[in-house]
This record gives structure tokens, C-alpha cells and sequence, in this order.
């Protein structure tokens, strides 16, 4: 598997808004990558402070994280030394590592919070939809977002969490003495922007409008923090009556450009109005700002607000950070011992069914052969499978466990003439309870119709 990214550490906003108009519509952009060379899997993950696109194929992950950098290229239309410095590539464990972490909110602009377990999970649910998702992938991701809930439940990383919303606030708070009396109003219907309407009304904001291109979806937020409904096309008007607008729409182009807010600053007789745009592609035409008495800001402003959340919540990141390594040994551990099933099973198959076949043979020329001298030539064959195997799986199972199995895998594939990728399965992480072909056991035929078969 392999990793290329962007994130708030890496990239500009603008950047950023690059790649996330770019990726807008998933389901192209994932049967692209599906079709690079040797790449047969792919899920992408894009919010408001990172775009990462993660690969899985029949090669080694310095070979996918060529192919995927030069598609990011041709993708973005920036050039290599450009788009470069601001990417970060992952493969192999440093990929499974990076995953862990973003899922778990480590690698987040705000420590701990809760939105980005869910973006992940909806971003793995679109790869699912999109059929790009295979054994590789279906391993990895389940398997983070079990890594997230238990980092949220074993550490104090999620406690008292504060989010951009409450950034929001915080900047509210440099512009104005009080919340006081002062109007809110949403541009679009994001959870996000809902917040931070409620963090405001707590602190004396005294109405909510909610704006969307969809009267309903609008209708349901402001239910839901006690505000009135609006349509977009009546943006300019309600900017005349607000004090802080949140904007969290997935506009591709400005909702509110200079324009517009020229005629709306005159007509508010030049009273101050706080712009948060907590959307990428932004919502809000940054030279907004340049106008007399408005103010504009965006998420890479909310990170210099929320810097020393990060400072008091450094000791809980430890302790999950030691959390997510302990998984990670565990699964790569798991994941290793994996590669070792599909050959075991082929192995059983190939020695069952030769056995089977003399067997049957033997029956043959023996109809009259009493019940319990057939029992004991099936038992007898069925011996000297498990006999000759045992060593074989016996070492197979220790290489999967602590070494690397795969040139003992090539070599009895060779020498057995079997194919162990027809017995690959997306496997299922251990419950505690291990399968027959797990265990390297030998499963007896009992008949013709079981002969060698799996259940």
C-alpha cells in the first residue's frame, strides 16, 4: 500500500482548494487511479484540511507512489517541483501508521475531534460504492477505525474537545466586546457551522438565519439550533442584517465576492462583520477583507487560534500515540501470519486430492472390500497427508508469525506446482478462534463430494 497527501501542514489553503475541486466528483477520479499501472485498489480521503490518496496493488509501494505522483501531476496540472515540497508520501507500515493516526484525530488541526473518524468512514463507504476497494484496503481501514474508537475510549485525547467551531468563537470574541444581540447567520447547512451557531447563542448571540441553495436542508439545520430558513438568493439581504456569518458550503466558485459585499458594507453603514469561512474551496472571496470594517477569516486562520490546544492536550497524544504503535505491531503481526493461509490451503487441496484420487483407485478394484478395510485405507491415506504436511506447515506458520514468509511461499508454490492467489480471501481479522487452515491442520475427506472442498 502506498500514501501520497497534502494536508494543513503541508500545503496552502489554495493548494488545498486545488486538489479538493479536483477530487469533487470521487467516482472518476478512483477508476482513474484504478486503471494506473499495477494499482488495483484506492479510497481517497478529502476534507477541509487534507486530500490524501491511498493505493494498493500487485507491486511494492515505492512503484505505486511513482505512479500515483506523476498522476497527482497530470491531475492537479502542477508541476513536479512545484506540487513536491508540499506532498507527503507513505508506503507500506508508514502508510498503515499515518492512517492510524489521521483516523484517530493525531494528525488533525484540532486534537482530539470527532468529525474526521466519520470523514474517513465516509470516504472508505464512497470507495466501497465505487468498487475500488479490495483485500488490501478492506484490511487497513476497519481495522483504523477500530484503533480511532479505542484511542477515544482509553485516552483523554477526545475530553472537553474543542473543535473549529469553538475557533470561531474565539476570533468572534477579537471583533466584538459581546455576543450580545449580535446576528448570526449560516451560509449552507454544514454540521460544523451548526456548532458554532450553538457555541454563539450560548454566549448571547440572540437569532440564527440559516441560507442553502435548499430550502429544506436549510429548514432542518435551523430546526434543529432554533433559527429561520432562507434561500441563497437572498444572500444579500441577510448580509445587510448580520454581524458574524460561518460559511460552510461545497460551492465550487466564491458565494460572497466583492462585489457583492460593496453594496452590502454601504448599506450596513459600515458596521463590522466577521466572516468565518470554514469551507475548502473557500466560500468568501479573500479580498472581502480589503472592505472597511470586514473582517475574513479562513481554516488556516483557526489554526493559529487553536495552537494551544494542542500544547495542553500533548500528554494525552503520547499516550495514544503509544496506543496506535502497540496496534500497529499487532496487526502487522496478524497481517504477516495472513500471507501463509492461501498456501496452506493449496497445499491441503494439492495432498487431498491426489490422495483422494488413489483411494478412490484402490476402492476400485476392491468392491467387495468390507466397510471398515475402506475406513482404514481412507484413514491411512489421510495419515500420511497430515504426516508428510506437518513439518511443512509447522515452519510455514512459524515464518508468518515472526519472519518473512514469502520466499518459502514462492518456493512451494514451484516446487508443488500450486497457486496460493486462488485461495486469497479479504481476511478477517482474529477473534480468537482460528480456522482449520489456520492452524495447518489437514481436514480428512469423507466422500467424494467433500473431498477436499472448503467450507
Amino acid at each position: 500500500m502506498a500514501l501520497l497527501g497534502l494536508s494543513h501542514r503541508t500545503a496552502s489553503i489554495e493548494l488545498r482548494e486545488r486538489f479538493a475541486s479536483v477530487t469533487a466528483n470521487l467516482d472518476p477520479v478512483l477508476a482513474e487511479l484504478r486503471r494506473l499501472d499495477h494499482v488495483e485498489e484506492a479510497c481517497i480521503i478529502s476534507t477541509c484540511n487534507r486530500v490524501e490518496f491511498y493505493i494498493a496493488g500487485s507491486v511494492e509501494g515505492p512503484h505505486l507512489a511513482r505512479a500515483l505522483r506523476s498522476y497527482l501531476q497530470r491531475l492537479s496540472g502542477i508541476a513536479l517541483d512545484q506540487l513536491d515540497p508540499h506532498l507527503y508520501v507513505h508506503e507500506g507500515e508508514g502508510a498503515l501508521h499515518h492512517l492510524f493516526r489521521v483516523a484517530s484525530s493525531l494528525d488533525s488541526m484540532v486534537l482530539g475531534e470527532p468529525q474526521i473518524l466519520g470523514q474517513v468512514k465516509e470516504a472508505y463507504r464512497s470507495a466501497e460504492a465505487a468498487g475500488s476497494v479490495g483485500p488490501s484496503l478492506q484490511r487497513v481501514f476497519p481495522k483504523a477505525f477500530g484503533v480511532a474508537k479505542r484511542v477515544r475510549t482509553e485516552t483523554g485525547i477526545a475530553e472537553n474537545a474543542v473543535s473549529m467551531s469553538f475557533a470561531a468563537v474565539e476570533l468572534g470574541r477579537q471583533i466584538f466586546d459581546t455576543f450580545d444581540g449580535k446576528e448570526i447567520l449560516l451560509i449552507g447547512a454544514g454540521k460544523m457551522a451548526g456548532l458554532a451557531a450553538k457555541h454563539l447563542l450560548s454566549s448571547g448571540a440572540k437569532a440564527v438565519r440559516v441560507a442553502s441553495r435548499s430550502l429544506n436542508t436549510a429548514q432542518k439545520l435551523a430546526d434543529e439550533i432554533g433559527g429561520t430558513a432562507s434561500s441563497l438568493s437572498d444572500l444579500p439581504i441577510l448580509l445587510s442584517q448580520a454581524d458574524i456569518v460561518i460559511s460552510s458550503t461545497a460551492a465550487p466558485g466564491f458565494v460572497v465576492d466583492k462585489k457583492m459585499m460593496q453594496k452590502v458594507v454601504r448599506e450596513r453603514r459600515y458596521r463590522p462583520i466577521l466572516f468565518v469561512d470554514i469551507a475548502v474551496p473557500r466560500d468568501i472571496d479573500p479580498r472581502v477583507g480589503d472592505l472597511d470594517n470586514v473582517y475574513v477569516y479562513d481554516v488556516d486562520d483557526l489554526e493559529k487560534v487553536l495552537e494551544h490546544n494542542r500544547e495542553s492536550r500533548a500528554k494525552e497524544a503520547a499516550a495514544a500515540e503509544r496506543l496506535i504503535q502497540e496496534e500497529l505491531a499487532a496487526f502487522l503481526r496478524w497481517s504477516k501470519s495472513q500471507q501463509v493461509v492461501p498456501v496452506i490451503k493449496a497445499l491441503r487441496e494439492k495432498a487431498l486430492g491426489i490422495a483422494q484420487a488413489e483411494v478412490e483407485r484402490t476402492l476400485g478394484h476392491v468392491k467387495e472390500a468390507d466397510p471398515k478395510v475402506q475406513q482404514s485405507i481412507k484413514a491411512m491415506s489421510n495419515a500420511i497427508v497430515n504426516k508428510l504436511l506437518h513439518p511443512v506447515l509447522t515452519t510455514l506458520k512459524s515464518e508468518g508469525a515472526a519472519g518473512d514468509p514469502q520466499p518459502l511461499i514462492d518456493a512451494l508454490a514451484r516446487l508443488f506446482e500450486i497457486d496460493p492467489r486462488s485461495f486469497e480471501e479479504p481476511p478477517k481479522e482474529e477473534t480468537g478462534k482460528k480456522s482449520e487452515a489456520e492452524e495447518g491442520k489437514v481436514v480428512p475427506f469423507r466422500g467424494k463430494d467433500q473431498a477436499g472442498g472448503e467450507s
